[in-house]
């Protein structure tokens, strides 16, 4: 059971109304994390049957005791394989929070925030190979460059690299703080903690390959979802965003508009949101971590 404060669920009843749950449901809570939003569908799913996923071991921790969840600790991208596992071939919604829970960010140890000294982990599963350490220790700048540049939107990127590099060859960097010197060097004075959020940023997508797990995830919810099916994701950063958006828009990441010989447009889904939906002001004084989300939704046509 959850015991305190993990993770206050954002967008949480814009998110349940947007998946329109019925009793009997097969629904999918792709990002279980606190458990605060499969809570609510919980509430909604009379005899049906909810399948939460979250790779992260603390996550496994805040598991319900309701005979209707089965948790899964595993990335959401093999979420396919594990269905099947259960029989379920088709769902009636799918729910994903794309956020790092708050508990993660506070906790020290996990190095994902620059706000305390740490190791350079970031790592969502603690399993995984590769960590934030290896990455900017043993990458070669060119692809460090790369990364700050795609993932942190980073435009002084290789400077940045670059500093990094000259920095490990007298010493290997193992620490948020150790990084957090190098990356002042760079930062603009006005808006050092937004670039340090960047670089921050980058390394945890790269760490985690969440942009090559999350198309997977958009695609395997494609073959998922039952017709009438609604698909809710909340994003946080634009790129995320932009994949979600395209792919609920055309049925690809490119955004690229599809026609028949008729000119009749030709996608999956039907956009529920046409104005992405944002935190409100009540919701934003009582959580300000919930700035930057979004919610989008679509349903399967």
């Amino acid at each position: 059971m959850m015991t305190g404060v993990y993770h206050i669920p954002v967008l949480a009843e814009e998110s349940i109304d947007a998946l329109q749950i019925q009793s009997g449901y097969e629904v999918m809570d792709a990002t279980f994390g606190g458990g605060g939003h499969s809570r609510l569908i919980l509430d909604q799913l009379g005899n049906g049957r909810l399948f939460a996923f979250d790779q992260d071991e603390d996550a496994a921790g805040n598991a319900l005791e309701d005979d209707r969840l089965f948790f899964i600790r595993h990335n959401f991208r093999y979420a396919k394989n594990f269905l099947r596992h259960f029989g379920v071939e088709q769902l009636d919604a799918i729910f994903a929070d794309l956020g790092v829970s708050s508990h993660d960010f506070d906790v020290a140890e996990r190095g994902f925030s620059f706000r305390f000294e740490g190791t350079l982990d970031m790592r969502m599963n603690r399993n995984a190979k590769v960590d934030a350490t290896a990455v900017v220790n043993e990458y070669a700048e060119e692809k460090l460059q790369e990364i700050f540049r795609l993932y942190g939107e980073i435009k002084n990127a290789r400077r940045l690299a670059n500093e990094i590099v000259k920095a490990r060859n007298a010493q290997r960097i193992a620490t948020t703080t150790q990084l957090k010197e190098i990356v002042a060097l760079c930062a603009p004075r006005a808006t050092e903690n937004k670039y340090l959020a960047q670089v921050f940023q980058a390394l945890r997508i790269e760490v985690n390959e969440e942009m090559e797990a999350l198309k997977e995830f958009l695609e395997a919810s494609l073959g998922l979802l039952r017709p009438g099916g609604r698909l809710a994701i909340i994003t946080y950063h634009s790129l995320e965003d932009r994949l979600c958006k395209n792919f609920m828009k055309t049925g690809n990441f490119k955004g690229e508009v599809i026609k028949d010989f008729y000119g009749n447009i030709q996608t999956p889904f039907e956009v529920i949101t046409r104005k992405v939906i944002t935190p409100s002001e009540t919701e934003l004084a009582e959580n300000p971590r919930s700035r930057s989300a979004k919610l989008r939704v679509a349903e399967k046509i």
